[in-house]
């Protein structure tokens, strides 16, 4: 067995076991937060429509949705718009710890699962809403990650002046989830005190705003506006993207004074580091129109391997340009259970295996693994309205009411 074939070895009791979500959520936001629960041992069932989560199905960037973001957890399949159906989901949601969604506003309390009528029955109930934007003039506007980045200046810092560009991956939709699974953890502590639930919301426009709150403050202190990044005030001298040897690339870094002699001595470089002009980082910052002309001319006679075994050798920042396809082979997540296999649950490659990534972090030295593959659609149905109550007859009489598939 591979490497990245041998299964993430996991704690022996993840700290959310015995704990019950049940989640509302499509896409990416929302389904990330049961992720990120659900990862941590607690038991997350999906609520899907009858025909089955949109995103199953998803062609291009979305193809990786659902597998993603849908590990861990268990499937149910409701059709909300009939009242047998929304009563099964109520009374599904009489047994939760934490209630997830991420539907427009308005959407739940048609079907008597918004907060304020599940928390009457349930008041130890922690209720987890992810939206565009917290309550307020923007409320109801439909958002998008696209739609964030653009209003709230991530898609302006990222892409060059004059064309604003989305960041590659659906950064506002995972950390949003994130964010609501923070939250959710926050009010599970609470509750242990007070005894009581609460609503935890979350959203993509606050999100986006945090993550370039460092902007705004850069201009609130300097009272220069923050340029993008592509053409920014670069904080260190050396620090950047650079074509070497046979047209190939590599990122170079040396942000401290230290950093910068042990940078000139590996290379080389004795008359820039003689030179009293360069002397500090901020000197080398104001001087950098001058001096990165003369490192890109240097450092082009190298190779990218050479430069990448020499800046390890004496510990100076670096880093290839790797795409993401690439990173299955990444030596360091092969040996340290970073990736795990997956069964895939639908379409042309259903029932087939691919290698998917873990939570960021470790419990107890171990990375929580993958305990249950992604569901398919309905797949727990059964099993679930059996641990309600409902008998084979009843579950029958559902079927037949188009309430559950």
């Amino acid at each position: 067995m591979s490497d990245a074939a041998k299964p993430a070895a996991r704690p022996p009791h993840l700290p959310l076991s015995g704990l019950r979500v049940v989640e509302f959520t499509h896409m990416v936001m929302g389904p990330t937060c049961g992720m990120v629960l659900a990862d941590m041992g607690a038991e997350v069932i999906k609520v899907e429509p009858v025909e089955g989560d949109r995103t199953r199905h998803l062609l291009g960037a979305g193809a990786g949705f659902f597998p993603m973001f849908n590990r861990n957890k268990k499937s149910i399949a409701i059709n909300l718009h009939t009242p047998e159906g929304a009563a099964v989901a109520r009374r599904l949601c009489a047994t939760a710890d934490i209630v997830a969604e991420n539907f427009k506003p308005g959407t739940m309390g048609k079907y008597g699962l918004d907060h304020a009528s599940l928390s009457q029955t349930n008041p130890r109930l922690i209720y987890v809403s992810h939206k565009g934007f917290l309550p307020g003039p923007y409320e109801h506007r439909v958002a998008l990650d696209e739609v964030v980045q653009m209003m709230g200046g991530l898609a302006y810092m990222t892409g060059r002046p004059g064309d604003p560009l989305r960041a590659g991956t659906s950064v506002n939709d995972i950390m949003g989830g994130m964010f609501g699974a923070i939250g959710a953890l926050g009010a599970l502590i609470q509750r242990g005190i007070t005894g009581k639930g609460q609503e935890v919301q979350s959203a993509l426009f606050e999100n986006n705003v945090f993550l370039v709150g460092q902007h705004m403050l850069q201009y609130a202190i300097t009272g220069q506006p923050a340029a993008p990044m592509p053409d920014r005030i670069s904080a260190w001298a050396v620090y950047d993207v650079f074509t070497v040897k046979d047209g190939e690339q590599i990122f170079l870094a040396a942000v401290s004074d230290a950093q910068w002699a042990t940078f000139c001595d590996a290379l080389g470089y004795a008359d820039l580091k003689a030179d009293p002009r360069y002397a500090t980082n901020n000197d080398r910052v104001r001087l950098r129109p001058e001096l990165m002309p003369v490192l890109r001319e240097r450092l082009a006679r190298h190779s990218a391997a050479e430069l990448a075994a020499l800046f390890e050798r004496v510990g100076l920042p670096f880093a290839p340009i790797r795409r993401p396809e690439e990173l299955y082979d990444d030596e360091h997540l092969r040996a340290t259970g970073g990736l795990a296999d997956i069964t895939l649950p639908d379409g042309a490659r259903a029932g087939q295996t691919a290698r998917t990534t873990l939570l960021p972090f470790t419990l107890d030295g171990q990375r929580p693994g993958v305990r249950l593959q992604p569901p398919r659609r309905g797949e727990h149905t059964h099993e679930v309205l059996q641990g309600l109550g409902y008998s084979a007859q009843d579950i029958d009489a559902l079927q037949a009411a188009h309430a559950v598939a």
